[in-house]
């Protein structure tokens, strides 16, 4: 199968590579993938470092959900190379192109669903977008995730917008970039808080409740929180951004 193709499972995951995934991830790369059960392997593992949810750093880059569009590139041995269009990602062309990855062929259909996922152009409202947010508070950090049984930093941020029909890019850095910059002191309800650390991209990004407040993902922490900035936080801290009206 090459050429235009969308989700035809619940979720599927987009993968770094074919040989990226681990013995842990088996229930998710099924030809009727069980998501939870996945989940549920990886909190149940011995060595949470390698096969539990942040071990997928460096294998899984993304999710994609039930009738979302893709565009294949190449399909080899079971797998399909794909972009993603409502997933941007800055291009080494310049620009934004659909985030690129990995996933299995059986996960994939030829024919558009009647419920196809589509966008519109509209903007984003704070109050609406935050809203959005808030209703994953307590849920459980997943690396890569973007669905409403796990999300990371950046797929908070996503996700949350793609619900309101607004496609802002899928990586923190990228959102980074795109963002309208705002300076120190001027952030209000429903901009991003973006932290780097010395001389790298940026690695995390938060919703901005109040000055000094954010509602986020935290890789170190068990789910989804909101909560004051911490001194740790306050020192990679190198920016807000805005894409609400």
């Amino acid at each position: 199968m090459v050429g235009e193709a969308w989700v035809s499972v619940p979720v599927t995951g987009l993968w770094r590579a074919p040989d990226r995934t681990r013995s842990v991830d088996e229930a998710f790369l099924r030809d009727r993938p069980d998501h939870g059960e996945w989940l549920r392997g990886m909190d149940a593992a011995t060595d949470r470092e390698q096969d539990g949810r942040l071990g997928l750093y460096d294998r899984l880059d993304s999710e994609l959900s039930c009738c979302e569009p893709v565009v294949v590139q190449e399909s080899v041995e079971g797998w399909s190379r794909v972009s993603c269009p409502l997933q941007p990602a800055a291009s080494a062309e310049g620009g934004y192109a659909g985030y690129r990855g990995w996933v299995r062929s059986a996960h994939l259909a030829s024919t558009r669903p009647e419920h196809a996922v589509t966008v519109g152009d509209g903007s984003l409202d704070a109050a609406e977008f935050v809203d959005r947010a808030r209703r994953h508070l307590g849920l459980p950090y997943l690396w890569g995730g973007l669905t409403e049984e796990g999300l990371d930093c950046s797929g908070l941020v996503h996700h949350a917008a793609r619900e309101l029909g607004v496609v802002l890019p899928r990586d923190a850095h990228d959102q980074h970039t795109a963002a309208r910059s705002i300076a120190a002191g001027e952030e209000r309800f429903g901009d991003l808080y973006f932290f780097a650390h010395p001389g790298e991209t940026v690695h995390h990004v938060g919703i901005v409740i109040s000055p000094g407040t954010m509602l986020h993902a935290p890789e170190s922490g068990a789910q989804v929180v909101e909560e004051p900035l911490g001194e740790s936080r306050r020192r990679t801290l190198v920016g807000a951004g805005r894409f609400t009206s």
